[in-house]
C-alpha cells in the first residue's frame, strides 16, 4: 500500500488527507508491485482480494454495476516522462481516446498495468487519476517497477539483446524492451491473457473488442501481431533475400511476410506458458541459429525477435487486421523505397486503431 499512501499525500496539497485518500480509493485502487520484499505472486492475491473501482454511472445509463466478470489486463510503458512532454501528452491522447470508446460488458474489468519508475511513477499515477475519474467501467490500476523487471528478464534475454538492440553491446537497461517476449514468465500465473501497447495510438473503437481477438486465434497460436506497414524488414533481410531470391521474406502483404510491428501486441500467456516450440526459441543456442540464418540484426527489440521467429514458425503468430495497428510513419519511402512502398503502406478497411509511429501525427476527429 505505499504506493497508495504516496499518491494520495500527492493529491491532498489542496485538500485534507482523508477526504483526498477518499476520493483516490473512489477512482482506483493502486498498488506498487515492484518494492519491498513483496512478489508478483503475494500482490497478485492482494490484488484479486480487492474488488475493483466501480464505474462511473451516468443517469441515463441506471442501475448498478453488472457483477464481477473478467479482468482485462492491458501493459503500458511510462518511463522518462519527467523530461518528455511529448510524451505526456501521447499517453494522455492515447488513454483519452481509450476510455472515450471503451464499454466493457458483463461487469468486465479493465486492469491498467502501468510500467514505470522514478519520477514517471507519480505523473503517471496523477495522469490516470485524472483520466479514470469518470470511467464507464470499472477499473484497477497496477504499478510494476522498471528496475524490479529488468532485474527478473536479464537472465533470460541477455543473449538475443546482442542481435536486436541498438549498437554493439548487451545492456542491462536494454532488457525492459524485451519484456513482452519473456512476460509469460514474469507475470503471476493467474494472469492468462495481456495486452501490451504502445503510448503514441488514438483507439476508434471498444477496447473490449481487442480483447475479443484472443477469441480468433488459431490453434498454435500464442501472440497477436499486425504486419509491419514499411520494408523496413525488406531492408533488414536484405542478405538473405540475396541468396535466396525466390523467398517471401520481407516481401510485401498479402503473399508475402513483411515482419511485425509490436506497438499493438496480443499475448496468450497461458498459451506461451505451455508452447514447448516457443519456449525452445527463447534458448540462446535457438537464437544465435536464426540469427545467422536470416543474418538477421535488427535495433527494435521484441518487434524483431517476433519478425524473424514469425519467418520460420509463423504458426506461433494470430495476424491481427492492419486496422487495428495503422501505422501512419512514411520514413522509408522518403529513404530508398519509393518504388515498392506504397505495396507496404496500403490499409483498407475502418480504422480501429491509429499508431503514431516515428513521431507522425495522428487524424483529428
Amino acid at each position: 500500500m505505499a504506493a497508495l499512501g504516496r499518491a494520495a499525500r500527492g493529491w491532498a496539497r489542496s485538500q485534507p488527507a482523508a477526504l483526498a485518500l477518499a476520493a483516490a480509493l473512489a477512482v482506483c485502487a493502486f498498488y506498487y508491485l515492484g518494492g519491498g520484499s513483496e512478489t508478483f505472486s503475494s500482490a497478485t492475491r492482494r490484488l484479486r482480494a480487492t474488488p475493483p473501482a466501480p464505474a462511473h454511472r451516468h443517469p441515463q445509463r441506471g442501475g448498478e454495476p453488472a457483477a464481477a466478470g473478467r479482468a482485462l489486463h492491458l501493459l503500458l510503458m511510462f518511463t522518462k516522462a519527467e523530461r518528455n512532454p511529448a510524451l505526456r501528452a501521447k499517453a494522455q491522447a492515447a488513454l483519452r481516446s481509450l476510455l472515450r470508446h471503451g464499454r466493457l460488458r458483463g461487469g468486465d474489468a479493465l486492469h491498467l498495468h502501468l510500467l514505470t519508475q522514478g519520477a514517471s511513477r507519480d505523473i503517471g499515477l496523477d495522469l490516470l487519476r485524472d483520466l479514470l475519474r469518470g470511467a464507464a467501467f470499472p477499473h484497477q490500476v497496477i504499478v510494476h517497477d522498471v528496475d524490479e523487471l529488468t532485474e527478473q528478464l536479464f537472465p533470460i534475454v541477455e543473449a538475443m539483446q546482442k542481435h536486436f538492440s541498438a549498437g554493439s553491446g548487451t545492456y542491462y537497461s536494454d532488457s525492459i524492451f524485451f519484456l513482452s517476449v519473456a512476460m509469460h514468465r514474469i507475470m503471476p500465473k493467474e494472469i492468462k491473457q495481456i495486452i501490451q501497447v504502445d503510448l503514441d495510438l488514438k483507439y476508434k473503437t471498444n477496447i473490449q473488442d481487442l480483447f475479443d481477438e484472443f477469441n480468433n486465434f488459431p490453434e498454435g497460436a500464442v501472440i497477436g501481431i499486425a504486419r509491419e506497414m514499411q520494408p523496413v524488414y525488406r531492408h533488414t533481410f536484405w542478405q538473405y533475400r540475396r541468396e535466396n531470391p525466390q523467398t517471401k521474406v520481407g516481401d510485401p502483404p498479402p503473399d508475402g511476410l513483411p515482419g511485425f510491428n509490436s506497438g499493438v501486441l496480443l499475448l496468450n500467456l497461458e498459451a506461451m506458458r505451455q508452447s514447448k516450440l516457443y519456449n525452445q526459441l527463447l534458448e540462446p543456442a535457438m537464437v544465435q541459429k536464426l540469427t545467422e540464418k536470416y543474418h538477421f540484426k535488427g535495433h527494435l527489440g521484441d518487434q524483431d525477435f517476433f519478425t524473424m521467429v514469425g519467418m520460420e514458425h509463423p504458426e506461433l503468430f494470430h495476424v491481427l487486421d492492419c486496422t487495428w495497428n495503422r501505422q501512419l510513419c512514411t520514413w522509408w519511402r522518403d529513404h530508398g523505397y519509393s518504388d515498392v512502398f506504397d505495396q507496404y503502406y496500403q490499409c483498407e478497411g475502418e480504422v480501429k486503431i491509429y499508431h503514431g509511429n516515428c513521431n507522425t501525427p495522428i487524424p483529428e476527429d
